[in-house]
């Protein structure tokens, strides 16, 4: 197998790909989280009350873990929507 042939096989002959820029409002959904759980520790840094039988900033991490998923499921919405609008689909 010559050069060349595995080039093509390994995917280097791919052209770019073009990628759009997020809008404001997904990266804004996307901050969300990250806002909450390293710029937020002031506010939650602390083991009572007890929720759940877990120390505060325990169920505080945890819950922003699972509302991640949302804020990212909703970034992903947003980002359709934008797509549908400028292509004229309904």
């Amino acid at each position: 197998m010559s050069v060349a042939t595995l080039r093509l096989a390994a995917g280097y002959n791919h052209r770019p790909v073009r990628v759009k820029k997020p809008s404001v409002g997904a990266l804004l959904l996307g901050l969300i989280p990250f806002i909450a759980m390293c710029l937020s520790v002031s506010l939650w840094d602390r083991i009572e009350p007890m929720i759940f039988g877990l120390p505060f900033n325990l169920f505080w991490l945890i819950a922003w873990i699972v509302l991640s998923s949302l804020c990212m499921w909703a970034a992903y919405r947003v980002e359709v929507a934008r797509d549908r609008k400028g292509s004229g689909v309904q």
